[in-house]
Parts: C-alpha cells; sequence; structure tokens
C-alpha cells in the first residue's frame, strides 16, 4: 500500500465490467447503491505500489430535461422550449443515488481510469463521471495527469491488459456530440410533441395513443413505412402473359423453359407468339455454356448487418437484439456489439479466435479443417474507425446461453468462421433453345466446392435436378407449350431488416439508436408488427405523416436530420463548434415549429376524416359537477372523461380499468366518483375526476386520486382510510380499499405494495384510535359467525394490523413476485411504521414515519 511513504489509490470506473479477475487478492462489496459492486485489490500504477478499486455505473449517470416549471405542459407555451427554457442535468435513476456513491467510491483517490463502452454514448459517460468524482478526488501535483482513458472492444484478459499498458484519455469532442444530440431531441421533441398531443387528443376521442410524439430520428423512420404503404394503396396490378414451355430430354423426366422475352403485356402479341411455337413439335438446342461461378463470403459482422438478420431469420425485434447482444458483450461471449466497421485490424488475431470453436459439435468439423488446411484472408469491407466487427471471444453452449441468447452468439459465430472460410463455389450450366423462332433458356447450378455454406447453410445454392447432357443441335419433343396469364403484384410492407436498411442509407440514428427509433414507432401505435416482422402503419401514423408532408416534408423526409447527424459528426471530429451547431438547428427547428402551428389546420382537415370528435366517442359514465349531465368515458389511449356540454376533457389514471363508484359525489365539488383498478390482483381506489385534474389542497399534486387527498372529513380520502406508513417505500401510506370485500387488503398510494387481509370478514372499517406501539391507526373487523378466525368465537375485533398478535395470521403482504409474512413470532414490541400524532385541523390522525426506519424493517424481514 506505501511506497516511501506515499500513499496512492487509484479509482477504476466503468460501465457494466462486473466480471474482471484480477491477480492477487480481491476483495469484494456492494457500493452503498445496492447495484455497484467495489472490488479492491493491490497493484502496482506508473510503477508504484497503489490500492486499486473497481466498479460500475449503470448506464448514463445524468440526464438532460427542463427545469421544474419548464415541465409543465398546461403553463409553458411549447415555442419556449427552443430557446428560453433553461435545461440541467438531473441523476438518470435518482433511486441508485449514483453521484453520491461514486463520490464516497472516489473520495481521497489520486488517479481515475475510465473503462467505459468505447463509444461516443461512452465518452459522454466518461464525463460524468469526472463531474462526479473530481471534486473529491486528491488534487494534483503541478502538472501531475490523473485522469486516465482505457480502449478496448472486448473482455478479454488480452485486450483487458493492453488498454491497461496503453491509456489514453477522454475525448471531449465526442463527449460534446452527444450533449448536443440530446439537446437538440429533447427540445424540438418536446415542443412538437407537447403540441399535436395537446391539440389532437383535445379534438379527438379515438386516437390510441397515449402520446402524439414527433422525433427528429423517430419520424422519418415513420415516414419510410408509411411511404411503401402508399406505393401499396396506389399500386394498380397489370395483366401480363408468359409463354410457358416443357421438353423430354428422356422419356420419363420432362424440364421446364424459360421464356426469353419474360413477360408481354398484350394479350394479342402473346396469343401470336402462342400460334407460333405451337406449330413446333420439337425444340432445338442453340448453345450450351458451362461457367463456374462463386458466391462470396460475407463480409465481417457489424451492428446493422446483425440487426438486420437478427429480424429477417431469427424473428427477434431490433432493440431486443441489441439487449441480447449487450448482455452477451458484458458477460464475455463477444466482442463489442456497436461497430460499423466490416473489416479486421491487421494484427487481429484470427486463428486465436477460430480455436476456441474447435470443440463445439455444431461447427467443430469446419473449424478443425480451416485449422489444418489454413484460413481464408478476410474480404477487404470498410473501417469506420470505431471498433473491430463483431466476433465471438469465447467458446459457449446452448445450456449456456439458452433461448435467443444462444441463437444470436450462434449466428454471429456462424458469421465470423465464414468470413475465414473458402467462398461457395459451383458449375453454372445454360442450355439455350429455340421453339420456331422464339428463344427459350434452361439454367442448372451443380455445387463444386460449398465453402463457407457449410457453415452457413442457409446462404447454401439450392439444389436442382441436373440438366441432361446435350450438345448444339440436339432436339427434344415438347411436351407442353401454354399461355400463362399473371398479374403484377403490389410491394410488400416493410420489414424491420429492411427499414434498418434504409435508416442505415440515409444516415437517421446511429448503429445504437437504430433500434430505438424503431421501438419507438411500434410503442406510440404509428406502425404495428405483422407477421415476417413486417410494419404496417396504423390510421395514426398514416395522417400524422401524410399531415407532416402536406404542412411542411422536410419533418419528415431523411434529410434534414441527415444533415444534422453529420454536422454531429464533425463535432465528434473537433471540427465542428458544439455552440455554433446547436443555436443554428434549433433555430431552424423553430422556424419550421412556428409554421407547423400557423398550418395545424392541414394536418387537422386529414384527422377529421379518420377519427371522431370527443363528442362523438365513448359511452356515457358519470355525471359532470357543472351541468349534471352525463359525462363520456373514452377508453381508448390516452383514457379520459369528456363532458360535451361544457366541453372539458378530464384526464384519468392510465393501464386499468374505470367503472362509476356507487353514484357517490365529492363533496367538494360534485362531481361522481369513478373507481380505478389495476384488477383484482392489483389495487383499486377512487378518484373525482376534477379533483384528479385540478388538486383542491395545496399539498397535492394533479393526478392524486382520494386515496391520497387531505380532506379532512371525507369518507373516501387519506385521512379518514389511511392505515399507516408503507414498509417498503419512503412516501407511501397503505390505504385501505374499501371496495376489496370480502378479500379486504390495504394498498400502498406510492408504489405497488399491496397488504391482504381479513379474508372472509363481514367488515372492515379503520378506527380514529391509534397503536401505543407504532402509530398506525387502529382497524375495526367484523366477522361472520361461520367464519370467523378469531379466538374464542368472537366476531369482532379491534387492533393493530402490524403489532396485534391476534391478527398476526390473517395479514400477508404482496409486492411482485416478492411474498413476506408481516409478523414473525418473539418480537416483543416492535416500532412499526404508521400515522403520526399530529392533527390536521378537522381533527384526522395524519400519515407519519416512525422513529426508527431500521426497527421497522427488521420487525418486517428479520
Amino acid at each position: 500500500l506505501t511506497q516511501n511513504n506515499l500513499f496512492q489509490q487509484v479509482c477504476f470506473l466503468s460501465v457494466d465490467i462486473h466480471d474482471l479477475v484480477f491477480a492477487g487478492t480481491m476483495s469484494s462489496r456492494k457500493g452503498l447503491n445496492g447495484a455497484c459492486s467495489v472490488h479492491e485489490y493491490t497493484g502496482s500504477f506508473g510503477g508504484q505500489s497503489a490500492h486499486f478499486k473497481m466498479t460500475s455505473v449503470c448506464g448514463h449517470v445524468m440526464t438532460l430535461d427542463f427545469i421544474g416549471k419548464y415541465n409543465s405542459w398546461d403553463k409553458v407555451d411549447p415555442a419556449e422550449l427552443f430557446s428560453k427554457a433553461p435545461t440541467e442535468k438531473k441523476e438518470a435513476n435518482p433511486k441508485l443515488t449514483m453521484v453520491k456513491f461514486l463520490q464516497v467510491e472516489g473520495r481521497g483517490c489520486d488517479c481515475v481510469v475510465l473503462w467505459l463502452d468505447c463509444d461516443k454514448e461512452g465518452e459522454n459517460i466518461c464525463f460524468e463521471v469526472l463531474d462526479a468524482v473530481l471534486p473529491v478526488m486528491n488534487k494534483p501535483r503541478g502538472t501531475e495527469r490523473t485522469i486516465y482513458r482505457a480502449k478496448f472492444s472486448s473482455i478479454t484478459d488480452t485486450d483487458i491488459c493492453n488498454a491497461m499498458n496503453h491509456l489514453g484519455e477522454p475525448n471531449r469532442n465526442e463527449a460534446l456530440s452527444v450533449d448536443a444530440r440530446q439537446e437538440l431531441d429533447l427540445r424540438i421533441g418536446c415542443a412538437f410533441t407537447r403540441f399535436q398531443t395537446k391539440y389532437f387528443q383535445g379534438k379527438y376521442g379515438n386516437l390510441d395513443s397515449s402520446l402524439i410524439s414527433f422525433g427528429p430520428c423517430q419520424t422519418p423512420t415513420l415516414g419510410f413505412c408509411v411511404e411503401r404503404h402508399d406505393k401499396i394503396q396506389s399500386f394498380k396490378p397489370e395483366t401480363y402473359w408468359v409463354l410457358q414451355a416443357k421438353v423430354n430430354p428422356e422419356k420419363e423426366s420432362s424440364l421446364t423453359l424459360d421464356w426469353d422475352r419474360v413477360r408481354v403485356f398484350d394479350r394479342e402479341i402473346a396469343q401470336m407468339f402462342l400460334n407460333i411455337t405451337k406449330m413446333e413439335k420439337e425444340a432445338k438446342v442453340e448453345s450450351v455454356s458451362k461457367k463456374e461461378k462463386v458466391k462470396q463470403r460475407p463480409l465481417a459482422l457489424n451492428t446493422v448487418e446483425m440487426l438486420r438478420v437478427a429480424s429477417a431469420a431469427l424473428g427477434m425485434g431490433p432493440q431486443h437484439a441489441m439487449q441480447i447482444a449487450e448482455r452477451l458483450y458484458t458477460q464475455g461471449y463477444i466482442s463489442y456489439p456497436r461497430t460499423e466497421t466490416t473489416h479486421y485490424p491487421e494484427n487481429f488475431d484470427l486463428k486465436g479466435c477460430l480455436r476456441q470453436q474447435a470443440n463445439n459439435p455444431y461447427w467443430a468439423e469446419t473449424v478443425k479443417a480451416l485449422l489444418s488446411e489454413g484460413i481464408n484472408r478476410p474480404r477487404k469491407g470498410h473501417d469506420a474507425g470505431d471498433h473491430p466487427p463483431i466476433t465471438p471471444m469465447r467458446a459457449a453452449t446452448e445450456a449456456e446461453l439458452g433461448g435467443d441468447g444462444w441463437r444470436l452468439y450462434e449466428y454471429i459465430t456462424r458469421h465470423f468462421i465464414a468470413t475465414v472460410s473458402a467462398d461457395c463455389k459451383y458449375l453454372q450450366t445454360t442450355i439455350s433453345f429455340s421453339i420456331g423462332p422464339e428463344r427459350f433458356t434452361c439454367i442448372g447450378k451443380v455445387v463444386t466446392s460449398p465453402g463457407f455454406t457449410e457453415v452457413m447453410p442457409w446462404h447454401s445454392i439450392p439444389l436442382e435436378e441436373s440438366l441432361p447432357h446435350c450438345e448444339k443441335g440436339d432436339l427434344f419433343p415438347i411436351s407442353e407449350i401454354k399461355l400463362v396469364e399473371k398479374q403484377t403484384s403490389p410491394p410488400d410492407y416493410l420489414t424491420e431488416a429492411e427499414l434498418i436498411t434504409l435508416m442505415e442509407k440515409h444516415g437517421i440514428g446511429t448503429d445504437a439508436s437504430i433500434p430505438v427509433h424503431i421501438n419507438n414507432i411500434c410503442q406510440r401505435n404509428y406502425v404495428t408488427v405483422e407477421s415476417g416482422r413486417r410494419l404496417k402503419p396504423t390510421n395514426l401514423g398514416i395522417v400524422l405523416v401524410h399531415g407532416y408532408y402536406k404542412i411542411d416534408a422536410e419533418l419528415v423526409l431523411p434529410t434534414i436530420r441527415s444533415a444534422v447527424e453529420k454536422q454531429l459528426n464533425l463535432i465528434a471530429l473537433g471540427k465542428a463548434n458544439y455552440h455554433q451547431v446547436l443555436e443554428h438547428t434549433l433555430d431552424i427547428f423553430k422556424r419550421k415549429f412556428h409554421y407547423f402551428v400557423d398550418s395545424i389546420a392541414g394536418m387537422d382537415e386529414l384527422m377529421e376524416v379518420s377519427f371522431s370528435p370527443l363528442a362523438a366517442t365513448g359511452k356515457p359514465l358519470s355525471r359532470c359537477g357543472k351541468c349534471h349531465r352525463f359525462m363520456k368515458y373514452i377508453q381508448a389511449k390516452p383514457s379520459r372523461l369528456h363532458c360535451s356540454h361544457c366541453d372539458d376533457t378530464y384526464s384519468l389514471p392510465q393501464n386499468g380499468t374505470i367503472k362509476l363508484y356507487k353514484e357517490l359525489r365529492c363533496p367538494l365539488d360534485d362531481f361522481e366518483l369513478v373507481l380505478w383498478s389495476s384488477g383484482s390482483r392489483g389495487k383499486s381506489y377512487p378518484l373525482c375526476p376534477y379533483c384528479y385534474n385540478h388538486p383542491p389542497f395545496r399539498d397535492m399534486k394533479k393526478g392524486m386520486g382520494c386515496n391520497e387527498c387531505t380532506h379532512p372529513t371525507c369518507q373516501h380520502s387519506l385521512s379518514m382510510l389511511g392505515i399507516g406508513q408503507c414498509v417498503e417505500c419512503e412516501n407511501g401510506v397503505l390505504v385501505l380499499d374499501s371496495t376489496s370485500g370480502p378479500k379486504w387488503k390495504m394498498a400502498c398510494n406510492k408504489c405497488n405494495v399491496i397488504v391482504h387481509f381479513f379474508e372472509n370478514a363481514h367488515k372492515v372499517r379503520v378506527s380514529p384510535e391509534t397503536c401505543d406501539l407504532c402509530d398506525a391507526a387502529l382497524v375495526d373487523v367484523d366477522f361472520n359467525k361461520a367464519k370467523s378466525p378469531l379466538p374464542g368465537d368472537e366476531t369482532q375485533h379491534s387492533g393493530c394490523v402490524f403489532c396485534d398478535p391476534v391478527f398476526q395470521d390473517l395479514v400477508e403482504l404482496k409486492h411482485a413476485a416478492m411474498r413476506h409474512p408481516m409478523h414473525r413470532g418473539g418480537q416483543g414490541k416492535r416500532q412499526g411504521r404508521g400515522r403520526g400524532k399530529g392533527r390536521r385541523p378537522g381533527g384526522r390522525l395524519n400519515p407519519k414515519k416512525p422513529k426508527d426506519k431500521m426497527a421497522a424493517l427488521a420487525a418486517y424481514f428479520v
């Protein structure tokens, strides 16, 4: 640890590298956030003894967002988001407390070595990590270097050691290009999305999408799908005719000949050719040619090709395929899966990579043959200067990886073996016939050397009947000659693989973001994935794209985004100024936004044809508190209530069912209450449509139901039905679900915790009294005599859900798959979580956290 009384610590900070093994003794522990491990060991660094810490982050540490007040859709003009609205970096996942974790581990360290993914996003995360740890690290002495960057493409011993021996510096320009993309996508996407979502959801009831989103990459992606749809719709089939002939080279065999004219579109001319050839009895061989042909082995594998094959051949969506590839990479099975390169570096150990696959039963013979006979030099591909192509890094079995993981690994491995295999060679025989004045052809192929198709059999030359041996001048009897009528067919909807190709060709997105954009248009209900993973646009997707074309075609065409991507790449190369690119691009889109807003009537005309107005949508459900007429419940996303008389729309909780709640009314505004439920196994709570959208008290926010309402006397409010502090989350309160009988339960009003209790009880009521031990509200329970589980045949009991021993076998906590009994014997007095003793004006008790949080957890989860 020390040398010449000098103590030096080195903090390794990496992303998703959890399985590194270091020589010597290493201790491992969980960090304070519980998500990231910390590995500590002693070694040497820069010729001195050092103490190392190796830890990780979970993706981006920070995310970009508008400051608080600009996140309100109702109070902010979307046009302000282009320039006036300030942005700030926030923790990407506050629950992980990643910044605090990094600062705790980095405090007192002298150096930091960054092992983030070696792409632009990885460089950006490098600087997020540095922003967190530099303030707490030891200050450098003079010009001493303290920040290092490791460059690697796979998690293997060789690559890791090589990276450690050639440490560089993080690339500020690449990080800035990511910052620019994030800010452009945030400002442009939010401005257009907020405007068109509010405008169209306020007018139409059956859009069936909770968000009418716009994205600089997402919208051109949708544009490709709609462009193909338009071609299909405008296609007019044409009839054509083909002359088909069959000859008999031998008595029991026949050969179908292809007409050299291929087809004609005039029925009379086709009939003329038939009449001419029908007079002939024999077909004459005019020429026989034989030529050896080659089917080239594939180029080395890059991300786009992997995603194409995963969709077309393996049936995996691009985002799912990318997630599997990232998992295989972090487990050390494949090299880095985000690369545009299709050319192996000159120093790439092809043989070493191949030897690792010599024992797999699926391709062992092919690999051993290549190693003994010598591998073929891979084809020269494109070197994008980022990462080597995707290759397997160690052997694996189907049992290890299972399911989709194995299928993707198998394809990557077969593709790699194919790149160092021989080309496929075959002999192509072409026989040309004449029947009268018309020429016909027959082609046959015979494989002479299968080459790479042995390991990629789906690329093999299909087996065909061998052609007869013949020479020029031979005559074969004609067995049939006829005219076949056919029709031209429209193109099919784009497959994901074809869409990926178009996006790559036009520069829409990056190899990492392409799957995200495709997933977004599916999630927004703009397209549906049909059989064969074909993308069929919905009415909403079609109308949006047609509307963009009508107002400003550049919003949907790939040209402008492609130009922006080029500018972002120039920032990464240090050839363009970050602030100038940002300012110029935002100015262009701000002008487009204002023109879009002024011209929205053009898109609205298209919407009117395809969708129904709010007043004509939905079914009557509950009464409005203003006019006392029935409001209509619109079930299509986003579900909401609409009063056609007042012309008001009220948002509702999503992803559940809504029904009238006993015709009861809110005491504040006279609106009829509705009941939201996520199903019999989930939770449910009543809500007032008006209060849900217009919070009646200062301590309430928009989107709160009766289970969070602080009304002091309403029988449905938190004040009347709250029992105790949630056993898992920080701010939640367990609230009695008064509609759940006879399978009674209470549910947290913040998280998904549900507590089942007192099954088959006749009545459950929250008492105004509180528990002396934990401050939770007492519960009065009334059972039928025949079903009472209470001792001594009692039918009524009042006590604390958490502390009363009579209730201990009648209460059970459920949370997703986790299931814990809430009572354990022999605890004695326990500090629970309950409602505090401070009273709100009006009299009822307020929920309050316990004095000893850890004691409360111990009470439940010993």
